[in-house]
């Protein structure tokens, strides 16, 4: 399975956003979908998670509540919508997936995740 994120772009505080995270050879619903992201000179921090076979997920506490994930199975492709961004959220988003599935409330590591797509960029102004 190769993975294809991308919708990054600029926007202001406030704005919204949606990245997808587009699949090819495998379907994705068989595969749990992460979300991470890195901005200059920081590690790389996760962002969500959603599990497959069941569909549990969980977000970081710094983007609870502004963010979701939905997947769209039509197009083997799963989406984080990003609301009510700031600056902070500036960074690279990566997605990434994995055969392991997540308990609600645990955050996984990059570790936890076999393949990834390449990064998409988004920028935040204030």
């Amino acid at each position: 399975v190769q993975l294809q994120a991308f919708g990054g772009g600029l926007v202001q505080a406030g704005d919204s956003l949606r990245l997808s995270c587009a699949a090819s050879g495998g379907r994705f619903s068989l595969y749990t979908a992460g979300w991470f992201r890195q901005a200059p000179g920081k590690e790389r921090e996760f962002v969500g998670v959603n599990s497959w076979s069941g569909g549990i997920t969980t977000f970081a506490d710094s983007v609870k509540g502004r963010f979701t994930m939905f997947r769209d199975t039509a197009k083997n492709t799963v989406v984080l919508q990003m609301n009510s961004l700031k600056p902070e959220d500036t960074a690279g988003y990566f997605c990434a997936a994995t055969r392991r599935r997540f308990a609600s409330g645990v955050f996984p590591n990059r570790n936890d995740f076999d393949l990834w797509g390449q990064g998409t960029e988004v920028t935040v102004s204030s």
